[in-house]
């Protein structure tokens, strides 16, 4: 029986292994957190995405079409909190109708059910909403994700999979046609590795003697949310429509599971790859990302006045709840309350180029999740059918 190591414990890692499982492997899982979903899974938007903005044929694409579909699958059959709700990506004035259009065309070539209404059909889904056009897009849903990893863990637990927690991986190497993986006080043996480890992502693939791809440089992405008073301003899911020039998609308003409102997230150069709050520093990680000519590059790009505006917008209630009121005009600075944030594990090239797909690296015996940012929960299921193809070839 091939015996595979899997590192990460967000829900790649837990659905990789849930795969491998299945196949017929034996399969252990390292985290080094004392939870499952510690990270990116656990403080994304619960967003399941439909496939909207991904140049049709790349992995994205495909992936969170088909993703959407069984992700939301699979949490009916565990009875994981989940409801396709649907969304609008409005436009907001004239000179966004172009982009508008243009997303409307590749939703239909990826094959994702949206059509363009007018400013009185949005309505109909969102009375507060102010804009002169939007796309309605029918299969965008919200789903609960640290849960559908407590399911995967339940189920792999169930299959004998070993689960190790608090388990960092601390030394990888070759050792024939085997690979030892030192945590500490242990060494783990296996045919192969598969790295999930997110935010980690490059420094295993190093560890493992790789030399990869991309760099990862964390960027912040942080939330308010809607006081509950102001919470019946926004229905379901209100999302911008993105600058075709900018990496990320703009700050949005989505409501939750639970019934509260999200708004965000907003982009910032994280100071630590774990750094949630500005007050998480680094001086490993920054001096990292310092001596990197990617960042250096892509700040002569974007940093004035694209990373000012998101900086200003990070410190200030108001410049935040002004960005909402482009959507929703009822939303004032009283009405958000600050949430919290996720760090987003950005792969970026030495050019300064951002990786926009998924992005796989492999070696004998090795496969290296280097970029797998949103829609990768959407695509969880996916991704981890395409990696064990990998481990299976």
């Amino acid at each position: 029986m091939r015996e595979t190591i899997v590192i990460g414990g967000g829900i790649l890692g837990l659905a990789v292994a849930r795969e491998l499982s299945a196949r017929g492997q034996q399969v252990t899982v390292l985290e080094k957190e004392p939870h499952w979903a510690g990270h990116q899974t656990g403080n994304n938007s619960n967003v399941v995405h439909a496939g909207l903005y991904y140049p049709p044929g790349s992995l994205k694409a495909r992936m969170s079409v088909a993703g959407n579909r069984s992700i939301v699958d699979y949490a009916r059959a565990q009875r994981v909190p989940v409801e396709v709700c649907g969304k609008l990506v409005a436009a907001t004035h004239t000179d966004e109708l172009p982009a508008l259009h243009a997303l409307a065309e590749r939703a239909e070539a990826n094959g994702v059910p949206a059509k363009l209404i007018g400013p009185a059909q949005a309505r109909e889904y969102e009375p507060e909403l102010a804009c002169v056009a939007a796309l309605r897009v029918e299969t965008t849903a919200i789903i609960d994700f640290p849960g559908i990893c407590q399911a995967l863990v339940d189920e792999l637990a169930e299959a004998g999979v070993e689960l190790r927690l608090n388990t960092p991986a601390r030394g990888i190497r070759k050792r024939g046609t085997r690979i030892e993986v030192a945590t500490g006080d242990t060494v783990l043996h296996a045919d192969y590795l598969v790295n999930c480890a997110g935010l980690y992502a490059d420094r295993i693939a190093r560890m493992a003697g790789m030399r990869p791809s991309a760099r990862i440089v964390p960027f912040r992405g942080e939330y308010y949310e809607l006081r509950p008073a102001a919470r019946g301003l926004v229905r379901g899911l209100i999302y911008p429509v993105p600058d075709p020039s900018l990496p990320f998609l703009g700050v949005h308003l989505t409501r939750m599971v639970d019934g509260s409102v999200h708004a965000g997230p907003n982009a910032v150069l994280a100071l630590h790859r774990e750094g949630y709050r500005w007050s998480d520093f680094s001086a490993r990680d920054v001096a990292e990302v310092a001596r990197f000519p990617g960042i250096w590059r892509l700040a002569r790009k974007y940093a004035y006045p694209t990373g000012l505006d998101e900086v200003r917008r990070s410190l200030s209630r108001r410049r935040f709840a002004a960005s909402l009121a482009r959507l929703v005009p009822a939303i004032g600075p009283a009405d958000i309350q600050r949430h919290g944030a996720g760090v987003r594990a950005q792969a970026m090239r030495a050019d300064g180029s951002l990786v926009q797909d998924f992005l796989i690296d492999t070696a004998p015996g090795q496969v290296h999740l280097l970029s797998a940012p949103s829609p990768a929960a959407t695509s969880a299921l996916e991704i981890a059918k395409y990696v064990a193809d990998q481990v299976g070839e």
